[in-house]
């Protein structure tokens, strides 16, 4: 057997996307609330900041922004 997934799924990859007959579709916001308390990249924007502001400290102490390897 293989493990290609378009093998394994060759019967089925050309059908289109289950549509239910009893329930409207989630909107998009409803959607992404559902998984909202799991916020897999939690703290990501504080790292980022953590991250420039170590690059502009690195840059001021270089005294020239044109000459740093990021």
């Amino acid at each position: 057997m293989t493990d290609d997934p378009k093998e394994v799924y060759a019967d089925i990859i050309q059908l289109p996307p289950h549509r239910s007959l009893r329930h409207m579709p989630m909107p998009l916001a409803e959607r992404a609330a559902q998984f909202s308390s799991f916020a897999a990249l939690s703290g990501h924007d504080q790292a980022i900041r953590d991250q420039a502001k170590q690059h502009v400290f690195i840059a001021e102490q270089h005294d020239d922004f044109d000459t740093i390897d990021v």
